[in-house]
């Protein structure tokens, strides 16, 4: 049996030769055979060239490299539209996905899983203490907010079969948040706790704005609660303004001076900000399908070496 590796890469030139020879000892020492393929998610370093030097040295790796970056999501898809084998593996380039654990995922699939993710068994210890509580928030946020589970710290380590992949790959989803749309096609699906590595090298790409980027996409892409709420708010502050009109009706029988000019303005902005989230959490949902409806693609291929 085939076993595909898709890794996306952006600006992991050290890391590059240090996961493929992982792997690649790894799988010579087990009775499968391989491909791993990266994905050059727009790199801005020499990763490319580190691509094209392991991929001189071992037959077995393959890479796509795209025009610009496109994200990690799209990497993916990239990697699940060229793998050819019979499971695909996905995990980051930074070595903080341990390879040892790929034994593991094969023998689960195996026993009949058709999905075997994994997830962080404590904090991330290597990360930020920030990146740790809005991990912590996010997970809980979306596990309320959407139609799908996600275990807190759920990662984009894991083993997924070819029917799986087939279904992954018909989606046709502008922005795919593959955390969520894995645990949403179903199947016979099991998960493992894992305990990152730190880095090989350098430096995590992922920023506060680029969490917070993911955490809207996780939630408008498998929810539309967040629209329900604003409907819910709507009802309740109006409800709520019904509560003014005895003493509005008081002061105006008896003559009783409305003051509170500092009271009005606040609840004027109160309220001005709250129509404003109201209207921001419809237009996020518009914007995604203005982009949807533009059927772009989703990458743009500009150098590979798959034949």
């Amino acid at each position: 049996m085939l076993i595909s590796v898709v890794i996306p890469v952006f600006n992991e030139e050290w890391n590059i030769p240090i996961i493929s020879n992982s792997i690649a000892s790894l799988f010579n020492a087990i009775p499968y055979d391989y491909e791993i393929l990266f994905v050059n998610d727009g790199s801005t370093d020499n990763s490319l060239q580190a691509l094209k030097t392991v991929a001189s040295e071992n037959k077995h790796i393959k890479y796509i490299s795209f025009s610009r970056n496109f994200g990690k999501d799209n990497a993916l898809l990239a990697g699940f539209d060229f793998a050819k084998g019979d499971a695909v593996i996905t995990m980051d380039a930074d070595m903080q996905h341990p390879p040892e654990l790929i034994p593991k995922l094969i023998d689960l699939w195996q026993q009949g899983n058709a999905v075997v993710y994994t997830y962080r068994e404590d904090k991330n210890e290597h990360a930020a203490k920030m990146n740790q509580l809005s991990s912590t928030f996010f997970y809980r946020l979306i596990n309320h907010l959407s139609d799908v589970e996600l275990e807190d710290g759920i990662a984009d380590y894991r083993l997924l079969d070819k029917k799986v992949v087939a279904i992954l790959n018909n989606l046709h989803e502008d922005r795919p948040f593959f955390r969520g749309l894995v645990k949403w096609v179903g199947f016979q699906q099991t998960g493992i706790p894992y305990k990152p590595h730190a880095r090989a090298t350098g430096e995590t790409k992922y920023d506060h704005k680029a969490l917070v980027r993911l955490a809207l996409q996780g939630l408008t892409s498998f929810s539309v609660k967040p629209l329900n709420i604003a409907i819910y708010l709507g009802f309740s502050f109006s409800a709520l303004s019904v509560c003014y009109l005895p003493y509005v009706l008081y002061s105006l029988l008896y003559g009783k001076a409305i003051s509170g000019w500092a009271s009005t303005i606040v609840t004027i902005v109160f309220f001005g900000g709250l129509q404003l989230m109201i209207l921001g959490i419809m237009g996020i949902y518009l914007g995604k399908l203005f982009m949807q409806s533009k059927q772009r693609p989703k990458y743009i291929i500009d150098e590979t070496n798959i034949q």
